[in-house]
């Protein structure tokens, strides 16, 4: 049911999206983050427990049952923080992973953006944020 009702508003937001040109596909989760991809080489791809957007910054997987709203949108905000960036200094660099191992390991939040910090976008801060962001750091993509 629920994979019928994707493929539905998949074709909905695409037939409404041709009247006007988006830079933009957000996704807005169950604990109210958004994750925001560029449609710049855009693929959307689902099966029965997640959606996978690849585009030219990588790609980016969403549980089924996190996803909320799904919409087009011009601006890249609707969360005012980078991703990786766990100290928020403007930056994504080790320093950042440090900050998200020191948290993990003490629980201490005190300078740390937890949304920049779920570098997996699965919702959760935990150690698979923290590969992500080593991955990160030395690949350079997500």
């Amino acid at each position: 049911m629920k994979k019928t009702i994707i493929t539905m508003l998949i074709a909905l937001v695409a037939i409404v999206a041709s009247a006007e040109t988006y830079n933009y596909l957000k996704f807005t989760k169950t604990n109210g983050s958004t994750v925001t991809c560029s449609v710049e080489g855009i693929k959307v791809t689902y099966d029965n427990n997640n959606i996978t957007v690849t585009n030219n910054e990588g790609t980016t997987t969403i549980a089924l049952a996190e996803v909320q709203d799904m919409y087009f949108s011009n601006e890249a905000g609707g969360s005012d923080f980078m991703r990786g960036d766990v100290n928020g200094d403007g930056y994504v660099t080790i320093a950042d992973a440090t900050k998200l191992i020191n948290y993990l390991m003490s629980g201490d939040t005190t300078d740390v953006n937890l949304d920049a910090a779920n570098c997996d976008q699965e919702g959760s801060v935990t150690i698979a944020d923290v590969t992500s962001l080593i991955n990160y750091l030395m690949n350079g993509t997500w």
